[in-house]
């Protein structure tokens, strides 16, 4: 059974950078001219409005895919207006990056905080790395719990930016890559990726390309946080 005190670790962290991801995008979309999101009060830190809205998602598929698999796996979402997003194809199309870019800086703040407590030498790079292991404590007490929120960060952020890129609807590079076309192109675009169906077919296609994506972009991040270590 899975250590319930590592339980407490990744939904905090998973809720948080959850909670960041939908804010980004209600935040980039009510200043791109769209309050849909701000007025169901998704423009928070505060979870309470994104659970409200996925309760499936946020609470539900978390808990139980930590108590089956060991680490989480969940959703949550930001409404929008599609005739703003049909007026405003561009503006759309950064609103759609909002929420990945949120997780990289997640992901580069976890590692500015390994990398300084490296220097004061409250942590160090471990012989072995894991998804939940990305540095280790150089003392007992609380800089452990530290060092496990830091790399759950680090991975889970890592994560959940490169999946939401993946040029695949529903996800959110399928709209960023929006930023490429032309206005006329951008609609047909958004048109064709918004049948149902596509979605279903996008996330299946999405789960497949990502186990073939993620392990070696986690180890050249890995690598790129301990320069001359050469993780393999």
């Amino acid at each position: 059974m899975p250590n319930l005190a590592d339980g407490v670790v990744w939904y905090f962290v998973f809720v948080f950078s959850t909670v960041l991801h939908e804010a980004a995008h209600a935040f980039a979309a009510l200043n791109l001219g769209d309050d849909t999101a701000a007025r169901g009060g998704q423009v928070s830190l505060d979870p309470t409005p994104h659970m409200q809205r996925e309760p499936f998602g946020m609470i539900v598929v978390p808990l139980c895919s930590f108590l089956m698999g060991g680490w989480m796996f969940g959703w949550a979402s930001a409404p929008y207006d599609p005739d703003w997003a049909r007026t405003y194809p561009r503006r759309a199309a950064w609103m759609a990056l909002a929420g990945p870019l949120s997780n990289l800086l997640l992901v580069l703040g976890a590692a500015l905080l390994i990398r300084i407590g490296m220097s004061m030498e409250l942590f160090y790079a471990p012989d072995r790395i894991s998804f939940s292991h990305i540095t280790a404590a150089s003392r007992l007490g609380p800089m452990v719990v530290t060092a496990k929120v830091l790399s759950v960060f680090f991975s889970l952020n890592l994560i959940l930016f490169l999946f939401n890129l993946l040029p695949l609807p529903p996800l959110d590079g399928s709209g960023a890559v929006q930023l490429l076309m032309g206005r006329e192109s951008a609609l047909r675009f958004m048109e064709f990726t918004h049948q149902p169906a596509l979605g279903y077919i996008g996330i299946i296609a999405a789960w497949k390309l990502f186990d073939v994506v993620y392990d070696p972009v986690h180890l050249l991040a890995i690598n790129l946080l301990y320069p001359g270590l050469a993780y393999g």
